[in-house]
C-alpha cells in the first residue's frame, strides 16, 4: 500500500482559490512555477479530496476547502508538471479517512479537464487511470494554420494508426503514430492526391468497451471518450510514449505543424456525446463520480440514452456545454486544430424535454465563438433518439455530413443499374440531380449554402468504396457478433460475383463504378470527403463496421498493384480538374446569388423538363456549371445506364441565339467543348503508369454535336470562355 501524506489547508480568511477555470491551471503570481489552482464540478458533495504525486514523490491528499456555485476549489502550492493526481469524494476529509486513501489501489476520479491521462496496470492486473499536470510550451514558429476556404477544401477521413500501420516508406518504428502521420511520405501522398484537410478519427483519449476485454480486440476506431482534453497516448510512438507525457504532446503538436506545413488542415472528429462510463451501474471514471445527475442525460430519475452507447452528456446542463466549448477551444488554441466533426451531433442540440432544436445554445455558441468561429465545425445530424435525423437543418455557421448525397448516388450507379439489368427501371435522375447541384432544397430551410454539404460516398463506418462495388452483403464475422453487427443497407451491387473475383470482366466494370463514384463526389456542388484508401482502392474483405478491427482488414493497404495506380490516377485527375475549374470562377462562387448556374440537359441536348427528371428511362443527365463572370465553364455528361449512348452536347445559353441579342451588337459564336478526361478506361504514360490526362490536342467538340458515351461512364469536358 502506498503512502498517502496527508495536507491541512487553512480555510481562515478569504478564500484564494479560484472557481475558475476549471481543472489544474497556473497562477500567474509570485508562488512560483509549482503553485497551481484546481477546480472541479462536483455540486452533490459537500467535500472533495484532492490526491496528487509530483514526480519522484509521494501521495499527498488534501480537501478542496472552498465551494462555489457547485465548484470545488483550492490552492496547490507545491503541485509541479508532471503531478498525476485524481479526486475523491464521499469522505468527511477527516485525516484518518484521507489516510486510507490508496491512490494506487483504487480508481480516482479523472479530472474532466485533464490535459493528460497516465494509464498504468496494477499489482492486481487492474487498469486505473490518473489525470497528469501538463504545461503547454511548444515552439511553433512562424507556421500558421492554413485557413483553406470551404469552397477549395477537401477532406480525407483518416486514423492515424490505421493511415501508416502497413506504409513500407515510412519507418517501422513510428508506423502508426502521430509521428508517422506527418512523415515525408505520408505528407507528399496527401500532397499529390491533391487533398486539403485530414479529418482524423478520434484522438482524444479513449478505452476499450467492457465487451471487447477478453476477446482480442479492441476499440479501433476510439469512440469511447475518457478524456476530452488529453490526447491518447497510444498514437504516439514508443520513444516518445517512454520519454513521458511531454513528448506524447510535443510528437502530436509536431504532426500537427508538419501538415501545416505542408498547407494540410487537421480536423478532430470528437466525441462529446457521451462517455466510456458506459449505462447505468457503469464505472466510475470521472463525470458519474463527480455530478452524475448534472453530466448525463435522465428522464425519471434513470438514464435516457440518445448515443446507443449507455449514456448520454447532458447539453441541457450549461456546465456540460462549457466543458465542451472549453475543451474545444484548448484544441485550437494549444493544438492550432483547424476544426471538428461533431459524432452524433443531434445529442449535443437537445434540449430539456430531449428534443432537437438547431437553436441550441451550444450549437449557437460554437457557431459565434472568438476562437471557434474561424474553424470548421461539421455535424453527424443524426443520433438514434426520437427525431434523431436532422441533416440540413443545422445552423449557419455549420456545415453536415450528407447522408442524403450519400445514399442517392450509391442508388443511381450502383442499386438502380443492379435493377436495370434485371429488367426493373425504379427511379429518375431527380434525387441525382440535387445532389449534384450541392442538395439545395435540404440546406435551403436553415440559411445555407451549398458549401454547408460534406458530399460522402464512403466513410469509417460502413463499405469502402471499392466494397461497395463488389458485395451485396455485410461480411462481418470477424467481429465475433454471428454478422449481427453493421447495417444491412448498404446500397451496394456486386456486379454478379460476391466478393472476391479473378474475372478480369467483372473487376473492370467494378473499377469504372468506383471512378464513376468518385468523379460524381468530386464534381458535384459542395464540400467533398474522402475515404483513406478509397483513392487506391482498398478493401476491408466486405466487412462494414471495423470498429473492433486493430488489423490488416481495417488499414491501410499501400500495395500499389495495377488497380490500385488506375484507382490513383482517376482520384488525383478528377482532384486536378476541380481545382483547375474553381481557379476559373470569382471568388464568390458558387454561394452568391447571380454568381453562379447549373443547366441540366438530356442525351439529346434539350433541357430536362420536370417529366424527364422522373422518367426512369432517362439513363443520361449532363450537367453544365459555371459562374457568368467566370472564364471556364464545365460540362459533365453521365451515362448511368446499361446501354451506349449518343449524346448531344447542349448549346451554352450563355451564348445567345442572335435574335436575343441587343441591336447593334453581335451575337457571340459559342466556343467548342474540350474533353478532359473520360472515366470509361485509363490510357498509358510513356513509362508506363496509367493515366486519365488526356492531351489539349484531342479534337474539340462543337456543341449541337453527338458523342458516344458508353455505359457506366463520366466524361468531363471544359468550354473556354476566352480564346486561348
Amino acid at each position: 500500500m502506498s503512502v498517502t501524506v496527508v495536507e491541512a489547508i487553512s480555510t481562515l480568511g478569504a478564500a484564494q482559490s479560484r472557481r475558475f477555470p476549471l481543472g489544474v491551471s497556473d497562477i500567474p503570481r509570485e508562488e512560483g512555477p509549482a503553485a497551481v489552482n484546481v477546480a472541479v464540478y462536483s455540486p452533490a458533495y459537500h467535500s472533495v479530496v484532492l490526491c496528487f504525486q509530483p514526480p519522484g514523490g509521494q501521495w499527498k491528499a488534501m480537501i478542496l476547502p472552498d465551494k462555489t456555485d457547485g465548484v470545488h476549489h483550492v490552492l496547490v502550492e507545491n503541485m509541479p508538471v508532471g503531478s498525476r493526481y485524481g479526486f475523491h469524494v464521499g469522505l468527511e476529509a477527516a485525516q484518518a479517512e484521507m489516510l486510507l486513501i490508496d491512490p494506487e489501489a483504487v480508481q480516482l476520479l479523472l479530472d474532466p479537464y485533464g490535459r493528460y491521462i497516465d494509464e498504468q496496470c496494477g499489482p492486481d492486473g487492474v487498469t486505473r487511470y490518473l489525470s497528469v499536470r501538463m504545461d503547454s510550451e511548444f515552439d511553433w514558429g512562424t507556421v500558421a494554420r492554413p485557413n483553406t476556404p470551404w469552397r477549395e477544401t477537401i477532406f480525407y477521413e483518416a486514423h492515424v494508426r490505421g493511415q501508416t500501420m502497413l506504409h513500407p516508406d515510412v519507418p517501422e518504428e513510428i508506423r502508426g503514430s502521430y509521428a508517422g502521420m506527418a512523415h515525408p511520405a505520408m505528407i507528399k501522398h496527401l500532397q499529390d492526391l491533391g487533398v486539403t484537410a485530414v479529418e482524423l478519427l478520434p484522438i482524444h483519449f479513449h478505452i476499450d468497451e467492457p465487451h471487447l476485454v477478453g476477446s482480442g480486440m479492441s476499440n479501433y476506431w476510439g469512440y469511447n471518450t475518457l478524456g476530452f482534453f488529453a490526447p491518447h497516448v497510444k498514437y504516439a510512438s514508443a520513444a516518445a510514449r517512454a520519454a513521458g507525457p511531454a513528448a506524447v504532446q510535443a510528437e502530436l503538436k509536431g504532426m500537427i505543424k508538419l501538415l501545416h506545413m505542408a498547407g494540410i488542415e487537421v480536423i478532430l472528429d470528437v466525441v462529446y456525446n457521451h462517455t466510456a462510463e458506459g449505462g447505468a451501474g457503469g464505472p466510475s471514471y470521472s463525470w458519474r463520480g463527480l455530478a452524475e445527475e448534472q453530466y448525463y442525460r435522465m428522464r425519471d430519475g434513470h438514464y435516457y440514452d440518445t448515443t446507443g452507447c449507455g449514456n448520454t452528456l447532458n447539453f441541457g446542463n450549461p456546465h456540460v456545454i462549457k466543458m465542451a466549448m472549453d475543451s474545444l477551444r484548448y484544441w485550437v488554441e494549444e493544438f492550432h486544430i483547424d476544426g471538428f466533426r461533431f459524432d452524433l451531433a443531434v445529442s449535443l442540440a437537445r434540449n430539456g424535454v430531449h428534443e432537437f432544436t438547431n437553436q441550441h445554445p451550444f450549437l449557437l455558441a460554437a457557431a459565434t465563438d472568438g476562437v471557434l468561429s474561424s474553424t470548421k465545425l461539421i455535424s453527424e445530424p443524426w443520433d438514434v433518439g426520437y427525431g434523431g435525423w436532422q441533416t440540413g437543418k443545422f445552423p449557419t455557421g455549420w456545415a453536415d455530413w450528407n447522408d442524403s448525397f450519400r445514399d442517392t448516388v450509391r442508388e443511381v450507379w450502383l442499386t438502380d443499374r443492379a435493377a436495370m439489368l434485371s429488367g426493373y427501371h425504379h427511379n429518375g435522375l431527380a434525387r441525382f440531380g440535387d445532389a449534384l447541384g450541392g442538395s439545395v432544397e435540404l440546406f435551403a430551410e436553415s440559411g445555407r449554402s451549398r458549401l454547408s454539404s460534406i458530399n460522402l460516398i464512403t466513410a469509417h463506418d460502413g463499405f469502402t468504396l471499392a466494397d461497395l462495388t463488389a458485395y451485396n452483403h455485410k461480411h462481418n464475422q470477424d467481429n465475433q457478433e454471428d454478422n449481427r453487427d453493421g447495417t444491412s443497407n448498404n446500397r451496394s451491387w456486386n456486379h454478379g460475383v460476391e466478393g472476391i473475383t479473378n474475372n478480369p470482366d467483372t473487376q473492370a466494370k467494378r473499377a469504372r463504378t468506383s471512378r464513376n463514384l468518385m468523379a460524381t463526389m468530386l464534381l458535384a456542388q459542395g464540400v467533398p470527403m474522402i475515404t483513406a484508401g478509397d483513392e487506391i482502392g482498398r478493401s476491408q474483405g466486405g466487412n462494414n463496421n471495423v470498429y473492433c478491427q486493430d488489423n490488416e482488414i481495417a488499414w491501410v493497404d499501400w500495395t500499389m498493384d495495377d488497380e490500385a495506380k488506375t484507382m490513383m490516377a482517376a482520384t488525383t485527375r478528377l482532384l486536378r480538374i476541380r481545382k483547375h475549374f474553381l481557379a476559373a470562377q470569382p471568388s464568390s462562387y458558387p454561394t452568391r446569388g447571380g454568381q453562379s448556374f447549373i443547366h441540366w440537359f438530356g442525351a439529346d441536348g434539350l433541357a430536362m423538363t420536370a417529366e424527364r427528371w422522373k422518367n426512369p428511362y432517362e439513363r443520361v443527365l449532363t450537367m453544365l456549371l459555371g459562374s457568368p463572370d467566370g472564364t471556364v465553364d464545365g460540362l459533365v455528361v453521365f451515362n448511368t445506364g446499361i446501354t451506349d449512348e449518343d449524346v448531344i452536347l447542349p448549346a451554352n445559353p450563355r451564348f445567345g441565339a442572335a435574335d436575343s441579342v441587343p441591336e447593334g451588337s453581335a451575337a457571340e459564336a459559342p466556343r467548342p467543348y474540350m474533353l478532359r478526361m473520360t472515366t470509361a478506361a485509363s490510357s498509358t504514360t510513356p513509362d508506363g503508369e496509367p493515366t486519365f490526362h488526356l492531351p489539349r490536342s484531342i479534337p474539340v467538340v462543337e456543341a449541337g454535336a453527338a458523342v458516344r458515351v458508353e455505359a457506366n461512364t463520366v466524361q468531363l469536358y471544359r468550354n473556354d470562355l476566352t480564346a486561348s
